[in-house]
């Protein structure tokens, strides 16, 4: 179990990944630079509102760019920033997590089977 007290705590991180549509939208940045229209279409039904929120979200935490380019029609680019880029490993550890453990998650969800922990540990 990990201290919450230290300062190497993981809290800011879930902060950010917690929110519905996080995980999603940053592995379609992990693909490259982004217009807001080409997410919106790669992560329906997200609402317009919902993607903004986000966007705003990970570009308050350092986490995105958002570059505005003049012209008509304007448009504006989101890109991964380097520490946006440095969850690449966590997204990379979790797949391979998945790949191990994913189907007998979902076999015992299946099945109802899920255990109750024991308190005494």
């Amino acid at each position: 179990m990990m201290d919450r007290s230290c300062p190497g705590t993981v809290e800011p991180i879930l902060e950010i990944l917690d929110s519905k549509w996080m995980l999603l939208l940053l592995f379609e940045l992990f693909n490259g630079t982004r217009r807001f229209g080409e997410l919106r279409k790669k992560l329906q039904p997200i609402s317009p509102k919902t993607l903004t929120d986000r966007l705003r979200l990970l570009e308050e935490k350092g986490i995105v760019t958002r570059t505005i380019y003049p012209g008509v029609p304007l448009h504006v680019e989101y890109e991964l920033t380097e520490s946006g880029q440095g969850l690449q490993p966590i997204f990379a550890a979790m797949w391979a997590w998945t790949q191990q453990y994913g189907a007998d998650l979902q076999k015992e969800a299946a099945n109802g089977n899920g255990q109750v922990a024991d308190s005494t540990m």
